[in-house]
């Protein structure tokens, strides 16, 4: 809470939006896991039956819950995903709530508002006024300015009881002697005091309103849920480095007390990791087959070759085919804007490639031109991913802009236009990328995953991303900062969930009774799916 000369600033970005000084500031919370219940351990340690309450879920049989245990868990996960935007979103901030205006619950609100507003105005238009309904509006707004006050500030604490003391304006009220005029010029000039700077030009406009009372009223109850969700925001700002010095112990504990009253809180989870091990036994090295095994004799992928594969499965999920696992749910937002992200700009990448390659030496060597080009295309296909977009339909919207865009810039330099022939060659082959075996599109998808694989198996990655492979750089500026925001996610979910992470791949991996997965083909750990 600020004391009573400070006043808390206003944060203006949306949650949605994180910079990359978010991301910086996380990876340092993010480094990758050294502890012993780091899940990337020798697999040696999967053997060990020591664990302790928070280092593995619990195996409780199904049970019916209570309303009263749903209701706690339901309180723990909104704690759990809270706290965990606060740590991970240095821009999140409440916002006051805007109902939609046809809504049912917006035009219940306003004619309940509207009613109690006609009866104060009633009231203080009788002769003699009635005051009940101000004085209960002027005791709420008293409360609320206390509120405001830090435990030490007695002097106005006591300055504000007194200038509002119900029982003495109860009595005025009786004997109609209420300077309803003079106590709200008080209270707003108590409310400038308290502020954000902000809200100064609030303040003034409520300085200046000469409207009636009821008109006032309502402007400083606006004001004052304002300067209220200000102090929400202040106290968040306060509060966000030590719930980051504490944010794993806090997030792992939360999600432990619910995993306690739902043993199957982790049933996606499971499911996830487990065909995540199908796939890293498919893609493991030929030499690491045949050193590491079981006690079944099939060969054991590594625990961090699991993990990654699983969190690089979350940039292409599919919603339609089960919802995401238990352990990423509070990262869902950002996930999507990643996956979405990525989308666009593996499309983006992909119609360049084909562009460059179809036209040759007449457009290299030119930066401007590539970077104009792909603005062009991003704009166009901004939105891809709704399921009403017609992306054949932009694709043929995107070959003729770059078309025009190139041939002027050969008209530029004195080259030929590109022949017609070309530029139908080349307006097919950009539409053919909504292929799903284009070769093009594959090429590029395979390589975008190659570098996520770079970045989430080298250790100062999420400080410094390693450079884009080739036939990436032309979405360089986009990718690697996309890879150090998935990359810091995925280190801090690890050093979260490591220790679930952890007794589930030891249940899978070395269970006698789990089925025989047959190894696949030898191909390198970093090829795309």
């Amino acid at each position: 809470m600020p004391l009573n000369d400070e006043r808390p600033t206003s944060t203006s970005s949306t949650v949605a939006s994180e910079d990359q000084s978010s991301d910086t500031e996380s990876s340092e919370r993010c480094d990758s896991l050294t502890s012993s219940s780091d899940v990337d351990c020798s697999r040696q340690s999967f053997t060990s039956d020591s664990s302790s309450k928070h280092n593995s879920p619990s195996c409780s049989p199904p049970k019916i819950l209570t309303l009263d245990e749903v209701m706690a868990s339901a309180r723990d996960l909104s704690n759990l995903s809270l706290a965990h935007e606060i740590v991970v979103n240095r821009n999140f901030h409440l916002e006051p709530p805007d109902l939609p205006q046809n809504s049912l619950e917006k035009r219940v609100k306003d004619m309940v508002h509207k009613a109690f507003w006609d009866c104060l105005e009633s009231e203080l238009n009788d002769d003699p006024p009635e005051y009940d309904y101000a004085i209960k509006l002027l005791e709420e707004i008293r409360d609320t300015l206390l509120s405001f006050l830090n435990p030490g500030a007695n002097r106005l604490r006591t300055q504000i009881m007194e200038v509002l003391d119900m029982d003495l304006i109860r009595q005025q009220a009786d004997n109609n002697a209420v300077d309803i005029q003079g106590l709200v010029s008080y209270i707003i000039n108590t409310m400038g005091k308290f502020c954000a700077p902000v809200r100064d030009d609030e303040i003034k406009k409520l300085k200046e309103n000469s409207g009636d009372c009821v008109t006032l009223f309502k402007e400083i109850f606006r004001v004052l849920d304002l300067m209220k969700m200000d102090m929400v925001n202040f106290t968040i700002q306060s509060f966000r480095p030590e719930l980051q010095r504490q944010s794993v112990e806090y997030e792992r504990a939360k999600f432990q007390s619910i995993l306690e009253r739902t043993p199957n809180a982790l049933e996606h989870t499971t499911e996830w990791i487990k065909s995540s091990i199908e796939e890293a036994t498919q893609i493991m090295p030929p030499a690491e087959k045949s050193s590491d095994s079981g006690q079944s004799g099939r060969p054991l992928p590594g625990p961090s070759l699991v993990l990654n594969t699983a969190y690089i499965k979350l940039l292409t999920w599919d919603d339609s085919k089960g919802p995401l696992p238990e352990t990423v749910m509070t990262d869902e937002a950002r996930l999507q804007v990643m996956q979405r992200s990525l989308q666009l700009y593996q499309t983006v990448a992909s119609v360049l490639l084909i562009v460059y390659s179809s036209i040759g030496g007449a457009v290299s060597g030119l930066p401007a031109l590539a970077e104009r080009l792909k603005k062009m295309t991003v704009v166009l296909l901004e939105g891809m991913h709704n399921t009403e977009f017609k992306l054949n339909e932009a694709l043929g919207n995107v070959s003729v802009q770059i078309c025009c865009e190139v041939n002027k810039s050969l008209a530029e330099r004195n080259f030929p236009a590109l022949p017609d022939e070309l530029q139908a060659t080349l307006k097919g082959q950009i539409c053919d990328v909504t292929q799903e075996n284009n070769p093009v599109r594959t090429l590029v998808e395979g390589r975008v995953q190659q570098y996520l694989w770079v970045v989430l198996s080298s250790s100062s990655s999420h400080r410094t991303p390693p450079p884009v492979p080739p036939g990436l750089t032309l979405i360089q500026q986009e990718l690697m900062p996309l890879s150090l925001s998935f990359a810091n996610l995925v280190n801090f979910n690890k050093k979260v969930y490591g220790p679930f992470y952890f007794s589930i791949l030891k249940s899978l991996l070395f269970s006698d009774t789990q089925n025989h997965i047959p190894p696949g083909p030898p191909s390198s750990p970093l090829k795309s799916k």
